[in-house]
């Protein structure tokens, strides 16, 4: 056995505001019949909604290295408990070794009275197997290039764009009884990655598949596929025909990153112009996919050292070609370009500061900073400690992912973003 690292967020539903003081208990993942036991009791979140750095065992790295009839990752119960919230409980949250594991638990307000606190009252979300371990359906083959909709489609767009939020049907796609949820789009990548991608594989294995997801995620938004066949969601959460998307599951820091810096980069094919290519994949083990990217397969190129290009091009041809979505909807300012850092003045600098101020309303132990558009060094520490909470490197410096989070968490706590979002 080895140590992984569980950070646990608490945030109300309705606002996206971190909980402080959240009673939080973390049980083992009962197995083969074992006996559910306690690992940690009565911890308490801080002013950010959190508790950090919680050191539990994980098995040994090597079943994550190679296909292994053995997990290799633990199971947690993570349950949180507070007054005026319907208490709720996290079965199966995932740790590997070495690994940074992060759980959110969004929390309801009570909606009716109780007289006390019973398990039989908790949401419970639980958290499936990781594709590569569990056992689901295999991709069904299409094509990778898709027909545009005539102009009185749905389609308006020259140019990918990454939406604010993708809908997730979570099911197959004829379940009228599915759940649609609404998914924030890092969050959504974020998600499919930690299901389907294991979080110590090599970095540049990491980046391939996460732009292999992208891309396939942007074709079914640029195509519209599922609205132009008369369905009110964008993709599903089914290995049948998408991803698996498991709702509430943690992600891991290693793709989290990942996700951050790379989330409106995709991949085409020439001729075609505009349209991402559906980058599909299978594992290369339990299934095969002739002309298509195999996980294990990326894995051992990540191992001999090539770079994420160098893998995706292995797999779907020398002539593809890399490019960024230059617009990204749900964000008040685009990036500027440059990074933001010690002896920057200018108005983004000012921007910075503002978003920062309004989020430190939400989580007070970000420093509040003067408005002035000069980035000196109580702004770096107000990045750092933001970067900090949200799973970033802390640098202090405003790069293209901090700039986006940073935007991302803005929005989520002013609530600027509309009430019923579209993509």
């Amino acid at each position: 056995m080895q140590d992984g690292f569980l950070t646990v967020s608490v945030l109300d539903s309705a606002t996206n505001r971190p909980i402080d003081g959240a009673t939080i208990n973390i049980y083992t993942y009962p197995e083969s019949g074992e006996a559910q036991k306690t690992v940690f009791e009565n911890l308490k979140t801080n002013n950010s909604g959190q508790v950090t750095n919680l050191i539990l065992p994980a098995p040994d790295i090597i079943y994550s290295q190679q296909p292994s009839d053995i997990r290799p990752y633990s199971r947690y119960a993570v349950e949180v408990i507070v007054d005026g919230y319907e208490a709720s409980i996290v079965d199966g949250t995932q740790l590997f070794p070495t690994i940074e594991s992060r759980q959110n638990v969004p929390l309801q307000a009570k909606t009716r009275s109780k007289n006390s606190y019973s398990r039989q009252n908790e949401e419970i979300y639980n958290i499936g197997d990781n594709t590569l371990y569990g056992i689901y359906p295999p991709k069904i083959p299409e094509s990778s290039l898709k027909p545009l909709p005539p102009p009185t489609g749905f389609v308006v767009l020259d140019n990918p764009v990454v939406p604010e939020f993708i809908v997730v049907h979570d099911g197959l796609p004829e379940n009228t009884s599915a759940q649609n949820y609404w998914i924030p789009f890092k969050d959504y990548i974020k998600n499919v990655a930690s299901s389907e991608v294991y979080s110590t594989w090599p970095e540049q294995t990491i980046y391939a598949n996460v732009i292999a997801i992208i891309s396939f995620t942007l074709n079914r938004v640029f195509t519209e596929w599922y609205r132009n066949k008369g369905y009110s969601f964008t993709i599903t959460s089914t290995t049948n025909y998408d991803h698996k998307f498991i709702y509430n599951r943690n992600f891991f820091d290693t793709i989290s990153v990942v996700v951050d810096n790379i989330f409106n980069t995709f991949i085409k094919r020439p001729p075609t112009s505009r349209q991402p290519l559906l980058a599909q994949y299978c594992d290369g083990k339990k299934s095969q996919c002739p002309g298509q990217m195999t996980q294990w397969g990326s894995k051992d190129l990540g191992d001999q050292g090539k770079d994420y290009e160098g893998i995706l091009r292995y797999f779907y041809g020398d002539e593809i070609i890399f490019e960024r979505a230059p617009i990204v909807s749900g964000v008040p300012i685009s990036y500027p370009g440059d990074s933001l850092q010690v002896g920057s003045s200018n108005k983004y600098v000012k921007t910075i500061q503002n978003q920062l101020n309004a989020i430190s309303k939400s989580y007070p132990a970000i420093p509040k900073v003067k408005e002035d558009g000069i980035y000196g060094d109580s702004t770096a520490e107000a990045v750092k400690t933001f970067q900090g909470i949200f799973g970033l490197p802390k640098s202090g410096v405003v790069d293209f992912k901090t700039w986006y989070e940073i935007s991302r968490v803005y929005v989520a706590v002013t609530k600027i973003a509309s009430l019923n979002p579209t993509i």
